[in-house]
């Protein structure tokens, strides 16, 4: 199937939706849903990949670390998927547009029968200017959460299965970095941000350092591999900082942001 050049998928990490505390950080998810529904206005299908389940559960359940114990994991998942569907409907209400909360695991797509209806309910929502939100679906799947053989690893490469199901033509990673640098920001005040890659070598994932905020599960060697996988399939990728939605206009407007990877 022909990719959609006007269906983009979108993924939010937990370090832009949380603060510092772990609280559920209103302002950014306001200024997300902002900038979603007024490109959704101009046109485009989106979708929007969203972390944050666990750790906003967790939060809520008032449990002081990020539990390590898997019944814990799951049932914070589902106390905060609820919490961040509950706000996500309501901000995105406030701009007029409508949101679906999706969850997948493996079987999802991996088995015939629930690939096509899972594709028929994508198609539906889009179809219907419908935001389909989704998320792995944790509260049932011990897989997701701890396996070494997942399927989705994690929601980078979630959103990049969710880029090629979707046959989009451009994935956005929205991340606490302002894309891939030359050598890792946080430890080199002079590193300079790459703009475009042509390639994903092993020279690009030698400066691929550092493994992310403490709040999220993913560093950008998980955004190389999907971007590796998405690219593949002739889907741009695009890294930029999640703390600025309002770039998402300058990326549909064929701006320079953050940093570019070019399908094949």
């Amino acid at each position: 199937m022909s990719l959609s050049k006007k269906r983009i998928v979108v993924k939010v990490g937990t370090s832009t939706l949380t603060n510092e505390r772990g609280d559920i950080d209103i302002h950014e998810m306001d200024l997300l849903c902002r900038a979603l529904s007024g490109i959704e206005n101009l046109g485009y299908d989106l979708v929007l990949v969203s972390s944050g389940a666990i750790a906003v559960g967790a939060n809520k359940m008032r449990l002081q670390q990020k539990p390590k114990d898997l019944r814990l994991k799951q049932a914070a998942a589902a106390v905060g998927q609820c919490e961040l569907m509950h706000l996500y409907d309501k901000l995105f209400q406030e701009y007029g547009r409508m949101a679906g909360q999706i969850l997948l695991n493996s079987d999802d797509v991996e088995i015939p029968e629930r690939r096509d209806n899972l594709r028929n309910t994508f198609d539906a929502l889009l179809e219907n200017h419908i935001i389909p939100i989704v998320n792995e679906n944790d509260s049932v799947s011990h897989v997701e959460i701890e396996s070494d053989k997942k399927l989705f690893s994690d929601n980078d490469m979630l959103s990049a299965v969710v880029a090629v199901f979707c046959n989009a033509s451009k994935l956005i990673i929205l991340s606490d970095i302002d894309g891939l640098y030359d050598s890792n920001p946080n430890t080199h005040p002079d590193a300079k941000l790459i703009s475009r890659v042509e390639k994903i070598d092993e020279n690009i994932r030698a400066i691929a350092e550092g493994t992310g905020s403490n709040r999220g599960t993913g560093g950008m060697i998980t955004k190389l591999d999907a971007a590796e996988l998405a690219t593949s399939r002739g889907i741009d990728v695009l890294i930029t900082h999640g703390h600025k939605p309002e770039l998402l206009y300058d990326i549909i407007n064929k701006k320079k942001v953050g940093t570019l990877f070019v399908a094949k």
